[in-house]
Protein backbone atom coordinates (compact mmCIF):
# COMPACT_ATOMS: atom_id res chain seq x y z
CA UNK A 1 0.00 0.00 0.00
CA UNK A 2 1.08 3.76 -0.92
CA UNK A 3 0.19 6.31 1.26
CA UNK A 4 0.58 9.73 1.22
CA UNK A 5 1.11 11.94 4.13
CA UNK A 6 0.08 15.75 4.33
CA UNK A 7 1.24 18.13 6.72
CA UNK A 8 4.88 17.21 8.67
CA UNK A 9 4.48 18.69 11.54
CA UNK A 10 4.79 17.31 15.57
CA UNK A 11 2.19 15.10 15.10
CA UNK A 12 2.84 14.54 11.03
CA UNK A 13 6.36 13.25 11.64
CA UNK A 14 5.47 10.54 14.06
CA UNK A 15 2.41 9.28 11.98
CA UNK A 16 4.59 8.96 9.22
CA UNK A 17 7.26 7.01 11.23
CA UNK A 18 4.73 4.61 13.15
CA UNK A 19 2.86 4.03 9.31
CA UNK A 20 6.48 2.92 7.65
CA UNK A 21 6.25 0.09 10.70
CA UNK A 22 3.05 -1.09 9.58
CA UNK A 23 3.11 -4.55 7.75
CA UNK A 24 0.07 -3.15 4.87
CA UNK A 25 2.68 -0.09 4.41
CA UNK A 26 4.80 -0.57 0.98
CA UNK A 27 5.99 3.20 0.98
CA UNK A 28 5.00 6.48 2.50
CA UNK A 29 5.69 9.94 0.64
CA UNK A 30 5.01 13.27 2.38
CA UNK A 31 4.89 16.35 1.34
CA UNK A 32 4.33 19.88 3.53
CA UNK A 33 3.38 23.30 2.11
CA UNK A 34 7.11 23.66 3.61
CA UNK A 35 8.91 21.82 1.31
CA UNK A 36 12.27 21.64 3.06
CA UNK A 37 10.76 20.40 5.47
CA UNK A 38 9.45 17.66 4.12
CA UNK A 39 11.97 16.68 2.45
CA UNK A 40 14.46 16.80 5.65
CA UNK A 41 11.72 14.71 7.52
CA UNK A 42 11.72 12.38 4.38
CA UNK A 43 15.61 12.04 4.70
CA UNK A 44 15.29 11.55 8.35
CA UNK A 45 12.97 9.11 8.18
CA UNK A 46 13.84 7.25 5.17
CA UNK A 47 10.67 8.08 3.19
CA UNK A 48 9.87 9.48 -0.62
CA UNK A 49 8.61 13.26 -0.38
CA UNK A 50 6.55 15.11 -2.98
CA UNK A 51 7.14 18.96 -4.07
CA UNK A 52 3.88 20.30 -3.21
CA UNK A 53 0.68 18.48 -1.99
CA UNK A 54 -1.33 18.50 -5.23
CA UNK A 55 1.79 16.47 -6.45
CA UNK A 56 1.25 14.09 -3.83
CA UNK A 57 -2.44 13.92 -4.61
CA UNK A 58 -1.80 13.29 -7.95
CA UNK A 59 0.66 10.72 -7.96
CA UNK A 60 -1.36 7.61 -7.38
CA UNK A 61 -1.92 7.14 -4.24
CA UNK A 62 -3.67 4.07 -2.44
CA UNK A 63 -4.64 6.07 0.92
CA UNK A 64 -4.19 9.69 2.13
CA UNK A 65 -2.96 11.05 5.52
CA UNK A 66 -4.04 14.35 6.77
CA UNK A 67 -2.18 16.00 9.45
CA UNK A 68 -1.58 19.43 8.61
CA UNK A 69 -2.47 22.27 10.55
CA UNK A 70 -6.22 22.62 11.32
CA UNK A 71 -7.26 25.02 8.59
CA UNK A 72 -6.05 23.60 5.72
CA UNK A 73 -8.08 20.20 6.50
CA UNK A 74 -11.35 21.17 5.18
CA UNK A 75 -9.63 21.69 1.67
CA UNK A 76 -7.61 18.90 1.32
CA UNK A 77 -10.69 16.74 2.64
CA UNK A 78 -12.69 17.87 -0.43
CA UNK A 79 -9.60 17.12 -2.72
CA UNK A 80 -9.49 13.50 -1.61
CA UNK A 81 -12.65 13.07 -1.71
CA UNK A 82 -13.12 14.35 -5.47
CA UNK A 83 -9.68 12.14 -6.27
CA UNK A 84 -11.63 9.03 -4.88
CA UNK A 85 -8.85 8.46 -2.50
CA UNK A 86 -9.25 6.88 1.19
CA UNK A 87 -8.32 9.40 3.84
CA UNK A 88 -7.13 9.50 7.32
CA UNK A 89 -8.08 12.80 8.53
CA UNK A 90 -7.25 14.25 12.36
CA UNK A 91 -9.38 15.97 13.89
CA UNK A 92 -10.81 18.24 13.39
CA UNK A 93 -12.14 17.82 9.56
CA UNK A 94 -12.97 21.62 9.83
CA UNK A 95 -12.44 24.85 11.87
CA UNK A 96 -16.07 26.14 11.98
CA UNK A 97 -19.52 23.91 12.66
CA UNK A 98 -21.27 25.04 9.02
CA UNK A 99 -18.11 23.74 7.47
CA UNK A 100 -18.22 20.38 9.11
CA UNK A 101 -21.67 19.89 8.52
CA UNK A 102 -20.87 20.38 5.03
CA UNK A 103 -18.26 17.81 4.40
CA UNK A 104 -20.13 15.70 6.25
CA UNK A 105 -22.95 15.23 3.97
CA UNK A 106 -19.92 15.34 1.42
CA UNK A 107 -18.57 12.03 3.04
CA UNK A 108 -21.66 10.59 3.58
CA UNK A 109 -22.65 11.35 -0.37
CA UNK A 110 -19.33 9.80 -1.29
CA UNK A 111 -18.54 6.16 -1.31
CA UNK A 112 -14.88 6.81 -0.37
CA UNK A 113 -13.98 5.88 2.91
CA UNK A 114 -12.89 8.68 5.47
CA UNK A 115 -11.58 7.94 9.21
CA UNK A 116 -11.31 10.71 11.55
CA UNK A 117 -8.02 10.50 14.04
CA UNK A 118 -9.90 9.82 17.90
CA UNK A 119 -7.14 7.84 19.05
CA UNK A 120 -8.79 6.85 21.80
CA UNK A 121 -11.02 4.56 20.56
CA UNK A 122 -8.25 2.34 19.83
CA UNK A 123 -6.78 2.60 23.66
CA UNK A 124 -7.21 -0.76 25.22
CA UNK A 125 -8.42 1.13 28.21
CA UNK A 126 -11.06 2.50 27.05
CA UNK A 127 -12.19 -0.29 24.63
CA UNK A 128 -12.62 -2.61 28.52
CA UNK A 129 -14.61 0.42 29.50
CA UNK A 130 -16.95 0.29 26.87
CA UNK A 131 -16.94 -3.58 26.73
CA UNK A 132 -17.55 -3.16 30.66
CA UNK A 133 -20.83 -0.88 29.55
CA UNK A 134 -21.83 -2.65 26.74
CA UNK A 135 -22.40 -6.38 28.94
CA UNK A 136 -24.10 -4.68 31.58
CA UNK A 137 -20.96 -5.45 33.99
CA UNK A 138 -21.63 -2.06 35.92
CA UNK A 139 -25.32 -2.35 35.87
CA UNK A 140 -27.03 0.98 35.37
CA UNK A 141 -24.34 3.67 34.24
CA UNK A 142 -25.49 6.65 36.34
CA UNK A 143 -22.16 8.92 36.16
CA UNK A 144 -18.85 9.36 34.40
CA UNK A 145 -15.57 11.69 35.23
CA UNK A 146 -13.28 12.79 31.93
CA UNK A 147 -10.58 14.71 31.88
CA UNK A 148 -7.50 15.58 29.33
CA UNK A 149 -4.88 17.58 31.42
CA UNK A 150 -2.08 18.28 29.41
CA UNK A 151 1.57 18.71 31.48
CA UNK A 152 2.26 22.20 29.75
CA UNK A 153 0.38 24.61 27.03
CA UNK A 154 1.32 24.68 23.15
CA UNK A 155 3.09 27.61 21.99
CA UNK A 156 1.06 30.86 22.10
CA UNK A 157 0.81 30.98 18.27
CA UNK A 158 -1.18 27.75 18.29
CA UNK A 159 -4.08 29.21 20.82
CA UNK A 160 -6.13 31.57 18.44
CA UNK A 161 -6.17 29.02 15.61
CA UNK A 162 -7.17 25.91 17.70
CA UNK A 163 -10.90 26.59 18.20
CA UNK A 164 -10.50 26.85 21.96
CA UNK A 165 -9.86 24.20 25.09
CA UNK A 166 -13.13 22.72 24.21
CA UNK A 167 -12.87 22.35 20.40
CA UNK A 168 -9.65 21.33 20.75
CA UNK A 169 -8.55 19.37 23.87
CA UNK A 170 -12.10 18.23 25.31
CA UNK A 171 -13.34 16.90 22.19
CA UNK A 172 -11.45 14.03 22.34
CA UNK A 173 -13.30 13.04 25.53
CA UNK A 174 -17.03 13.88 23.98
CA UNK A 175 -16.32 11.27 21.57
CA UNK A 176 -14.97 9.13 23.72
CA UNK A 177 -18.18 9.69 26.07
CA UNK A 178 -20.18 8.98 22.93
CA UNK A 179 -17.82 5.80 21.86
CA UNK A 180 -17.97 4.26 25.82
CA UNK A 181 -21.68 4.50 26.56
CA UNK A 182 -23.57 4.49 22.96
CA UNK A 183 -25.97 7.61 24.01
CA UNK A 184 -25.41 11.19 22.81
CA UNK A 185 -25.12 14.65 24.88
CA UNK A 186 -28.60 16.29 25.30
CA UNK A 187 -27.31 19.70 27.79
CA UNK A 188 -24.03 20.74 28.80
CA UNK A 189 -22.95 23.50 31.01
CA UNK A 190 -19.48 24.65 30.47
CA UNK A 191 -17.62 27.37 32.19
CA UNK A 192 -13.74 28.46 32.36
CA UNK A 193 -10.82 30.53 33.98
CA UNK A 194 -7.47 31.64 33.33
CA UNK A 195 -4.55 31.66 36.06
CA UNK A 196 -1.84 31.03 33.56
CA UNK A 197 -0.16 32.93 30.43
CA UNK A 198 -1.78 35.88 29.38
CA UNK A 199 -2.15 34.59 25.57
CA UNK A 200 -5.00 32.51 26.13
CA UNK A 201 -7.70 35.21 27.19
CA UNK A 202 -5.79 37.52 24.35
CA UNK A 203 -7.19 34.72 22.52
CA UNK A 204 -10.47 34.84 24.28
CA UNK A 205 -9.74 31.10 25.32
CA UNK A 206 -9.12 29.63 28.67
CA UNK A 207 -6.39 27.67 30.13
CA UNK A 208 -8.73 25.29 32.53
CA UNK A 209 -12.29 24.60 31.75
CA UNK A 210 -14.95 22.41 33.08
CA UNK A 211 -18.27 21.26 31.54
CA UNK A 212 -21.29 18.93 33.01
CA UNK A 213 -22.79 16.96 30.36
CA UNK A 214 -25.99 15.38 30.92
CA UNK A 215 -26.64 12.26 28.50
CA UNK A 216 -30.09 11.52 26.43
CA UNK A 217 -30.61 8.74 29.14
CA UNK A 218 -30.16 11.23 32.02
CA UNK A 219 -26.38 10.05 32.79
CA UNK A 220 -24.09 12.74 33.71
CA UNK A 221 -20.93 13.42 32.58
CA UNK A 222 -18.40 15.85 34.15
CA UNK A 223 -15.16 16.97 32.21
CA UNK A 224 -12.22 18.87 32.78
CA UNK A 225 -9.65 20.70 31.07
CA UNK A 226 -6.15 21.93 32.20
CA UNK A 227 -2.94 22.93 29.95
CA UNK A 228 -1.38 23.07 33.38
CA UNK A 229 -0.43 19.63 34.53
CA UNK A 230 3.14 19.68 36.03
CA UNK A 231 2.73 16.15 37.20
CA UNK A 232 2.37 15.03 34.16
CA UNK A 233 0.58 13.97 30.82
CA UNK A 234 -3.04 13.48 32.84
CA UNK A 235 -5.92 11.32 30.29
CA UNK A 236 -8.50 9.44 32.69
CA UNK A 237 -12.01 8.57 32.50
CA UNK A 238 -14.29 6.76 35.32
CA UNK A 239 -17.48 5.03 34.69
CA UNK A 240 -19.66 4.61 37.24
CA UNK A 241 -22.45 2.02 37.81
CA UNK A 242 -25.08 0.28 40.11
CA UNK A 243 -22.99 -2.51 40.29
CA UNK A 244 -19.39 -1.19 39.96
CA UNK A 245 -17.18 1.06 38.47
CA UNK A 246 -14.12 1.35 36.11
CA UNK A 247 -11.48 3.39 35.34
CA UNK A 248 -9.28 4.34 32.36
CA UNK A 249 -6.10 5.73 33.46
CA UNK A 250 -5.73 4.32 36.59
CA UNK A 251 -2.53 2.77 36.49
CA UNK A 252 1.70 3.50 37.66
CA UNK A 253 1.73 5.96 34.95
CA UNK A 254 -0.84 8.16 36.70
CA UNK A 255 0.03 11.98 36.98
CA UNK A 256 -1.56 12.32 40.67
CA UNK A 257 -0.05 11.90 44.19
CA UNK A 258 -1.77 10.22 47.64
CA UNK A 259 -2.25 11.98 50.42
CA UNK A 260 -2.99 8.82 52.54
CA UNK A 261 -0.32 7.38 54.96
CA UNK A 262 1.52 4.91 53.84
CA UNK A 263 0.16 4.68 50.08
CA UNK A 264 2.97 3.95 47.20
CA UNK A 265 0.88 3.87 44.39
CA UNK A 266 1.36 5.42 41.66
CA UNK A 267 5.22 3.79 40.92
CA UNK A 268 5.69 6.46 38.09
CA UNK A 269 6.73 7.61 35.85
CA UNK A 270 4.34 9.86 34.67
CA UNK A 271 3.41 10.45 30.91
CA UNK A 272 5.06 13.81 29.21
CA UNK A 273 2.93 13.77 26.30
CA UNK A 274 -0.23 12.44 24.22
CA UNK A 275 2.00 10.71 21.73
CA UNK A 276 3.48 8.74 24.72
CA UNK A 277 0.39 8.11 26.73
CA UNK A 278 -1.48 7.06 23.32
CA UNK A 279 1.50 5.35 21.81
CA UNK A 280 -0.10 1.56 21.55
CA UNK A 281 -3.47 3.36 20.43
CA UNK A 282 -2.30 5.54 17.51
CA UNK A 283 -0.36 2.30 15.87
CA UNK A 284 -3.62 0.38 16.16
CA UNK A 285 -5.77 3.32 14.69
CA UNK A 286 -3.56 3.49 11.80
CA UNK A 287 -3.63 -0.32 11.67
CA UNK A 288 -7.22 0.55 11.30
CA UNK A 289 -6.99 3.07 8.65
CA UNK A 290 -5.00 0.74 6.45
CA UNK A 291 -7.76 -1.89 6.73
CA UNK A 292 -10.41 0.84 5.94
CA UNK A 293 -8.61 1.86 2.81
CA UNK A 294 -8.27 -1.61 1.79
CA UNK A 295 -11.84 -2.70 1.62
CA UNK A 296 -11.84 -4.93 4.60
CA UNK A 297 -13.63 -2.67 6.88
CA UNK A 298 -15.75 0.31 6.98
CA UNK A 299 -14.80 3.46 8.71
CA UNK A 300 -14.73 2.99 13.07
CA UNK A 301 -15.03 6.92 13.13
CA UNK A 302 -16.51 9.06 10.86
CA UNK A 303 -17.11 12.30 9.80
CA UNK A 304 -20.50 12.16 11.86
CA UNK A 305 -19.00 11.32 14.70
CA UNK A 306 -16.84 14.01 14.04
CA UNK A 307 -19.41 16.31 13.62
CA UNK A 308 -21.22 15.18 17.16
CA UNK A 309 -18.09 15.44 18.95
CA UNK A 310 -17.51 19.22 17.32
CA UNK A 311 -21.05 19.78 18.35
CA UNK A 312 -20.82 19.12 21.73
CA UNK A 313 -17.91 21.58 21.77
CA UNK A 314 -19.68 24.50 20.41
CA UNK A 315 -21.92 23.87 23.18
CA UNK A 316 -19.75 24.13 25.88
CA UNK A 317 -18.42 27.40 24.26
CA UNK A 318 -21.37 28.97 23.89
CA UNK A 319 -22.44 28.05 27.48
CA UNK A 320 -19.06 29.38 28.76
CA UNK A 321 -19.68 32.64 26.67
CA UNK A 322 -23.42 33.22 27.80
CA UNK A 323 -23.20 31.39 31.29
CA UNK A 324 -26.47 29.48 30.70
CA UNK A 325 -27.24 25.88 29.95
CA UNK A 326 -27.17 25.28 26.66
CA UNK A 327 -29.49 22.43 24.64
CA UNK A 328 -27.64 20.28 21.79
CA UNK A 329 -31.13 21.14 19.71
CA UNK A 330 -29.63 24.45 19.85
CA UNK A 331 -26.50 23.55 17.75
CA UNK A 332 -27.29 22.63 14.53
CA UNK A 333 -26.19 18.98 12.69
CA UNK A 334 -27.26 19.86 9.36
CA UNK A 335 -27.43 22.89 7.33
CA UNK A 336 -29.74 25.62 7.40
CA UNK A 337 -32.40 25.36 5.09
CA UNK A 338 -34.16 28.12 3.20
CA UNK A 339 -38.10 28.06 3.45
CA UNK A 340 -39.39 28.32 -0.41
CA UNK A 341 -41.36 31.46 -1.28
CA UNK A 342 -44.67 31.66 -2.41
Amino acid sequence: MRIGLAGVGRIGAFHASTLTGLDAVDEVVVADLDAALAERVATEQGLQHAPDIDTLLGSGLDAFVITTATTAHAALLRQALAAGIPTFCEKPVAATLDETIALTELSEASEVPVHIGFQRRFDTGYRRARAAVESGELGTIHALRALTHDQEPPHAAYIPTSGGIFRDCSVHDFDIVRYVTGHEVATVYATGENKGAEFFGAAGDVDTAAAVLTLDDGTLVTATATRYSGGGHDVRLEVMGSDGSIAVGLDDSLALRSAEEGVTFPAGPAHRSFMQRFLGAYRAELTAFCDVAAGRTPSPCTVRDALQAFRTAEACELSRAQRRPVAMSEIPDAPARTKATA
